[in-house]
């Protein structure tokens, strides 16, 4: 599994390239590979665009609601750990059980229903219905010093505590009680979690991908386009929102799926994505966002099941992406794919 490119200062301007391969086809199939291994992660020379950005959502803590922002061409720092804003950043807080295991909506769906907005720099407001408002402040975290040890879907990683303070409410959120759950925080300024295993055999995903508290890759777009096709097969239509992607784009031509076929992309001027692999879906999209119902017929999944399947054992609905370059990106930005 491609783990991360080397440092080392390769030559790969066209004019190299080109004479490697020249002379790679006179040393056979062997020398072929290498080529392809150090070529598989250049960025094309030319781009096309294919749309807009009509949404970007945000979650400040894993399986809970996307943070609240109402300022209009809000720009979000894209780097190597995660999306930011003014000191917030993408899934960098979890909740996890008294024996320090990750929890999600898959089995607690309220949690979908608790909600963010930044108050000040590094300061979150969390709400949930009949529970009074929670401040966070990023900087005064009031759990002990010492890390403690959690996975992410197997992957291990050490976490901060956040305080029993903030356990309390979340507890209270989600169980109704006092007790039996902990807010965690990602302590580090870059990913250190191993590549997730379901993407073991993509060629482009590396090491660096992984972010914080995300499932796969630190970024996820959805195509709105593919939304449409399978809200066409539904009998009650669902929201992108369902599948909690970092970007959801406008397509200048309405063509579903076309994500499948992408390899690079841009979002405005500089930040530049692979895409390292399809995102294979679970029971979260089946949860109602507005009232955190689990869909009785089991849908959009079963559906989905019944085309979308391919060679996984889940259904693939977006695309996993990993930065490249970093940028600013915001709502309405155009979104470009490698055209080599």
């Amino acid at each position: 599994m491609a783990t991360g490119g080397s440092n080392a200062p390769f030559d790969l301007s066209p004019k190299a390239l080109v004479a490697v391969g020249v002379g790679l086809v006179a040393v056979g199939g062997a020398s072929y590979l290498l080529y392809r291994h150090l070529t598989r992660d250049v960025m094309p020379q030319k781009w096309r665009r294919v749309g807009t950005v009509q949404a970007i959502h945000f979650f400040p803590v894993k399986s809970c609601a996307p943070l609240e922002i109402w300022k209009p061409d809000v720009e979000y720092d894209c780097d190597v750990l995660s999306m930011s804003f003014e000191g917030i950043r993408d899934r960098t807080l979890m909740v996890v059980n008294e024996k320090n295991e990750m929890i999600t909506a898959r089995t607690y769906p309220k949690m979908t229903q608790i909600r963010s907005k930044k108050v000040s720099s590094g300061k979150l407001l969390f709400s949930a219905q009949d529970m009074p408002d929670l401040e966070l402040d990023f900087e005064k975290l009031e759990g002990p010093e010492k890390d403690v040890r959690t996975a992410v879907w197997g992957v291990p990683v050490d976490v901060m505590p956040c305080g029993d303070r903030i356990n309390k409410w979340f507890s209270q959120a989600i169980l109704k009680k006092d007790s039996g759950l902990k807010l965690v925080h990602y302590p580090y300024p870059k990913p250190v979690k191993a590549s997730n295993p379901d993407l073991k055999d993509m060629p482009s995903v590396r090491q660096e991908d992984t972010g914080a508290f995300t499932d796969a890759t630190s970024f996820m777009l959805m195509n709105l386009s593919s939304v449409a096709d399978l809200n066409t097969r539904l009998k009650n239509p669902v929201d992108a929102l369902h599948f909690r992607g970092s970007f959801d784009l406008k397509m200048d031509v309405d063509e579903p799926y076309a994500e499948d076929h992408w390899q690079w992309l841009r979002i405005g001027d500089d930040a530049v994505f692979r895409t390292v692999g399809p995102c294979t879906r679970c029971i979260v999209p089946n949860i109602d966002v507005k009232t955190a119902a689990i869909n009785s017929d089991g849908e959009p999944l079963k559906t989905l099941k019944s085309y979308r399947k391919f060679k996984y054992s889940a259904p693939a609905m977006g695309i996993h992406l990993g930065l490249r370059l970093p940028g600013k990106v915001k709502a309405n930005d155009v979104v470009y794919v490698g055209d080599q």
